[in-house]
């Protein structure tokens, strides 16, 4: 089964200027190594495809890294003039949505099992119509908090909250199933969200997957200095880390 992949890559990264002033926050790069690289050599060595890359800010250099990667037949790219948001993206692609789809923000760096986390999608409790990544945060005022039943399933979702004390967050990573499409078509706002429009209304409906080495939003400067730094710790416990295809190993 052929499963596409869309890597959401088009957000201008204001937070993270001036480094975004002069290169996309999809590209930055952790090691010597962009974060999007991570991203397409994982989708395929899990074998998914197409892998859909959206573009905005700076796109010409995301076009370009694309051209000259050696994956790039794999890759297909999709220019939004306007941003559509997470969820306008996953529907302006509908028609190549029919089966499950992974979808993943392109501006986290993650070590995590990609194979493992297809098998949670596929021995998803009945009626759930996606799976979500997890990981242990130590801010949880700064993420999308959620709370679990005994089958790891999403009852209460809390995004950004101050003061909450659970730390299981959201990795903005998802295997999906088309069942959610009609969801964000019926979203109230222009440019739906996942997080905001999407999440809300599956709640109870949402498996959730935790096997995580690494997880972090390349959101701030201070998120990405302290990348660079956990990642060299991380390279010396495991020598496989800078090679492709290890996000899924």
């Amino acid at each position: 089964m052929s499963i596409p992949a869309i890597l959401l890559a088009a957000g201008k990264g204001t937070r993270l200027r001036p480094l975004t002033d002069h290169i996309p926050k999809c590209m930055v790069p952790i090691r010597g190594r962009p974060l999007l690289d991570f991203w397409i050599t994982a989708c395929h060595e899990a074998e998914f495809g197409p892998i859909i890359i959206n573009t905005n800010h700076l796109a010409e250099q995301v076009e370009q890294y694309v051209q000259k990667s050696p994956l790039s037949k794999d890759v297909v790219l999709v220019h939004e003039k306007e941003l559509l948001g997470t969820g306008g993206t996953i529907l302006a692609l509908k028609k190549l949505l029919t089966g499950t789809f992974f979808v993943a923000h392109a501006d986290n760096l993650s070590v995590f099992d990609m194979a493992k986390f297809l098998t949670a999608h596929s021995n998803r409790p009945q009626g759930c119509l996606m799976t979500m990544l997890l990981f242990e945060t130590p801010t949880p005022e700064s993420c999308g908090i959620v709370s679990l039943d005994s089958r790891g399933v999403v009852q209460e979702f809390h995004e950004k909250v101050p003061g909450i004390k659970e730390t299981s967050a959201n990795g903005a990573v998802y295997l999906m199933e088309p069942e959610v499409l009609p969801l964000l078509e019926n979203c109230k706002t222009e440019n739906p969200d996942i997080s905001l429009d999407l999440i809300p209304q599956c709640l109870g409906q949402i498996f959730t997957f935790k096997d995580v080495t690494y997880h972090r939003d390349i959101g701030t400067v201070k998120s990405y200095i302290a990348a660079q730094k956990e990642f060299a710790v991380l390279q010396s416990t495991h020598n496989d880390l800078d090679s492709p295809g290890y996000l899924q190993k």
